[in-house]
Parts: structure tokens; C-alpha cells; sequence
């Protein structure tokens, strides 16, 4: 049970892959502007995150076992494309509206440095170790690996929605022109990676 909590904590908090790593930041920006869109694609990253997981752990570990590890990472960027082409051709026939307006911030999940970077977090086991309270890297299995990818998939959620949120009121405040759009977008962001780095001060 300590170590779900911990999990829960370090993934959606502690080091929340968007505003405290700042990976995933072209989606967090560019799909942000309203609360459907931002909810729509944090819940497919979280999809995306978890399976990704799911696949690549085992797979890394056979990778391992014939010595051919090297290739992690192409092999991590073919699960993810094929897992979020899944997810494009399901969302054009079964929610139109949402696939056109993430436009072209859905493909973008491939190359979402998010998930690659959990799908590489979760294979080191000194890290992950560290990060959930195990006492021993060898204490680390699968299942960890998955809800790790769940939660960072959730964080990643939870940030994006709360940004959409606060882009629909400032959108709606009398601010100066030079700082509409993206400069104040920036200026959210800030403010909310302020208030996820309390987390690692606790």
C-alpha cells in the first residue's frame, strides 16, 4: 500500500512528467486553449502511457537477454506510433469532434517525449526504485511499471486540464495584446510548475 501511495504522489506530483520534467510541452501548449480538447488528449496520453508500459518493459527485458538493448529506443518509438495509430483510427470513427480538435497534436503523441520518457524511466530500476520507496532496484516488476505510466499518464492529465481552465479565464480578462496568446500561455505554465515543485519540498 505504501508503495501505490508513493507511486500515485511521485508520478502526478512529485515529478510530473509535463510541468516539473517540462516533457510534453508541445501538447500541453498547443491543445490547452479548451477544456474538452485539453481532457481529450490528456486522457489519451495517459492511454498511451500505460500501455507503452505495459509492452515495453517486457520487451526491453528481451532486448536485454539477446544483448541487443542498444535498439530501446527505436524499438519503445514503433510501440508508441502503433499504439497512437490505434487510438487515431478509433477516435475518427467514433468521435469525429475530438480527433479534429486535437488536428495535428494527435500523430504528435508519437513523438511525445512524455511517453518515450517513461517508457525509459520505467527500465531503470535504481531510479524507479528511488522514486517509489522500494528498498531494492531487484523489488521492481511490471506492475510497477504499469501504474507508474498510469499516474504519469494522469499527471500529465491533471496539469493540461488545469492549464486549459485557466487559458478559458484569462482569454476572457481585458489583458494587453503583447501578451495574448503564447506569452501568457507561458506565463500559466510558470505559475503552475510553481505550485507542483511544493510537492518535492514536502
Amino acid at each position: 500500500m505504501a508503495q501505490f501511495i508513493m507511486i500515485v504522489v511521485s508520478a502526478v506530483f512529485i515529478n510530473n512528467f509535463v510541468v516539473v520534467q517540462f516533457l510534453g510541452i508541445c501538447p500541453f501548449l498547443g491543445v490547452s486553449k479548451d477544456f474538452k480538447s485539453a481532457l481529450g488528449m490528456g486522457l489519451a496520453v495517459t492511454f498511451v502511457m500505460t500501455l507503452t508500459c505495459l509492452i515495453t518493459y517486457p520487451l526491453y527485458a528481451l532486448l536485454a537477454r539477446f544483448n541487443i538493448e542498444f535498439l530501446e529506443i527505436i524499438v519503445f518509438i514503433f510501440v508508441i506510433a502503433a499504439i497512437v495509430q490505434m487510438i487515431e483510427m478509433a477516435l475518427k470513427k467514433f468521435s469525429p469532434s475530438l480527433y479534429n480538435a486535437m488536428g495535428i497534436y494527435l500523430p504528435l503523441i508519437t513523438t511525445n517525449c512524455a511517453v518515450l520518457g517513461v517508457a525509459e524511466l520505467v527500465i531503470d530500476h535504481g531510479q524507479m526504485a528511488s522514486l517509489i520507496g522500494l528498498s531494492s532496484p531487484e523489488m521492481m516488476n511490471m506492475g510497477f511499471a504499469v501504474l507508474y505510466g498510469l499516474f504519469a499518464g494522469l499527471g500529465f492529465t491533471l496539469a493540461i486540464v488545469i492549464m486549459s481552465g485557466m487559458r478559458e479565464r484569462v482569454a476572457r480578462l481585458p489583458i494587453s495584446k503583447h501578451l495574448k496568446g503564447f506569452p501568457i500561455a507561458m506565463i500559466l505554465a510558470c505559475f503552475i510548475a510553481m505550485a507542483f515543485f511544493v510537492f518535492a519540498l514536502i
